[in-house]
């Protein structure tokens, strides 16, 4: 943030704190796509305002505070409810389609933007390129899976024994799940590279724009 304000005042203010933010985001898929071998121009809309603490009622958003991420793999607590269960209710309000959900979980993973730097479900060791690794290697038999606790998994390689990753069950229903499994598959594939890009693409700008309903 320290950094985007610092943007923000050389531009003498004319661009919104949150329209960096997006821009800043969009860029950083753009690079992380380039090491990946595309060139992908990731759509950007400006036009977003700022709200001041003056504007708003702080107390009357604690209510709103989040409880889970999935798609950056933080659970606050555990609950009644799977982990898997809160993404996939979190996925229907933000409008997004199972493939969509598919696809934005495998990059943001490879991207390495989970809460509080974890590891789990990072399944590259190509951090922060663009690339379908979270497939490749969610689907590679060569790997068995071994529950620790009720909500993470090591990751182990069957000839050596030794753990290569870990992982939570939101990682992980993309490959026990036979729907999500299916586009998990999909994006395995070594000819999907670039569609998993594109892909990805799409559904990030999707979220980047989904309130901006001036641009309906």
């Amino acid at each position: 943030m320290k950094k985007l304000e610092e943007v923000q005042q050389s531009l003498d203010k004319k661009v919104s704190i949150a329209d960096l933010i997006v821009l800043g985001g969009s860029a950083a898929v753009e690079k992380a796509a380039h090491e990946a071998g595309f060139d992908i121009k990731v759509p950007f809309s400006p036009g977003r305002g700022d709200a001041t603490a003056k504007m708003t009622d702080e107390e009357s958003f604690d209510v709103l505070e989040p409880i889970h991420d999935g798609y950056r793999n933080w659970l606050k607590k555990d609950y009644v409810v799977q982990p898997e269960e809160l993404m996939l209710d979190r996925t229907q309000l933000m409008g997004l389609t199972a493939p969509e959900m598919t696809v934005l979980v495998g990059g943001m993973r490879v991207l390495g933007t989970n809460y509080g730097g974890a590891k789990h479900g990072v399944f590259t060791d190509r951090v922060g390129v663009l690339t379908n690794d979270f497939f490749v290697n969610l689907t590679d038999m060569s790997y068995k899976w071994e529950p620790v606790s009720d909500n993470l998994y090591n990751i182990i390689d069957r000839k050596t024994g030794k753990i290569k990753w870990t992982a939570t069950r939101v990682d992980l229903v993309f490959g026990s799940n036979s729907v999500l499994r299916s586009y998990a598959e999909l994006y395995a594939q070594d000819d999907n590279k670039k569609k998993f890009v594109k892909d990805f693409v799409k559904a990030w700008v999707k979220v980047m724009d989904a309130d901006r309903f001036d641009l309906k």
